[in-house]
């Protein structure tokens, strides 16, 4: 997430503890997700299952709607079948199905929750068809966590740093103009190094780099606004410094999904990674 907040006065205080407890379990988690992108396979499915089903109790507990246990259960049920169990083309089977079960069981804010369901789906399946593209998965899902944790942490320092004109104070009233250009500034920098290492076309990258830092702000702020309108702060507290995963993970939600779009509409099902980053 980019934000922008005012520096602390002194060591110690609530602003110096909450970037401490950042930086650690940033030092914990980025690891071990590259670690587990690189192995790939049914390990990192397994990871990214794990991640949409928190994301769409998270989704369900902000909305209202965690208390229903047919409601939970449906929707943890199909993202599971769908993410570790069935091949892709019975996964797009198992989604709608599981779509329709959590609609039919909503009696109350049912678009909120059915949205919820999309948003973890979506996430599950563009993570994993991103990353099984045996030529260019692991490097098309670098870029993209690349160019979101820059965003992030550029932002976050940018923000800090320079402070100014709120970018949407109504959503998020630490986020800043700042922040979201020095976000920016640093996806940029991360797509010219792909492309200094030869792991892409200059022009394309830059662009696509671009794109995805805004993508990821977008998804930052939706999320902002969702919790807003329900009167939430964090999704959980589930990581320390960062609150939940929804938190953590709303700018790579939109910018893998986007990511995984672009690399299927150019190379299919079976080259999403080769179509992001071969032009």
């Amino acid at each position: 997430m980019t934000e922008g907040e005012a520096a602390p006065a002194a060591t110690g205080t609530p602003g110096t503890r909450n970037l401490t407890a950042r930086i650690v379990a940033a030092l914990v988690l980025a690891p071990s997700a590259i670690a587990i992108a690189y192995v790939g396979g049914w390990l990192w499915a397994a990871l990214v299952t794990l991640a949409a089903i928190g994301l769409y109790v998270e989704w369900l507990a902000i909305v209202g709607e965690a208390r229903r246990i047919g409601v939970v259960a449906s929707g943890v049920a199909a993202l599971a079948l769908a993410g570790i169990v069935l091949p892709l083309k019975l996964a797009l089977v198992a989604l709608p199905l599981g779509l329709l079960a959590v609609a039919a069981l909503t009696p109350e804010r049912r678009i909120w929750a059915t949205t919820g369901f999309i948003y973890a789906a979506a996430a599950e399946q563009a993570s994993i068809m991103l990353r099984s593209d045996p030529a260019m998965g692991w490097t098309a899902l670098m870029l993209v966590f690349l160019v979101v944790w820059v965003t992030d942490i550029g932002g976050y320092f940018a923000g800090r740093g320079f402070g100014g004109p709120k970018l949407w104070p109504r959503i998020s009233p630490n986020k800043t103009w700042a922040g979201a250009l020095g976000g920016f500034a640093a996806s940029v920098a991360v797509a010219a190094g792909f492309a200094a290492f030869g792991l892409g076309k200059a022009g394309p990258l830059l662009l696509l780099g671009s794109i995805l830092s805004i993508v990821s702000q977008l998804g930052d702020l939706f999320e902002s606004a969702v919790k807003r309108r329900f009167g939430v702060k964090d999704s959980s507290r589930i990581i320390p410094g960062h609150g939940g995963l929804l938190d953590r993970l709303d700018g790579f939600v939109a910018a893998v999904v986007l990511a995984a779009i672009l690399g299927f509409l150019r190379r299919g099902a079976d080259g999403v990674g080769s179509g992001l980053m071969m032009w």
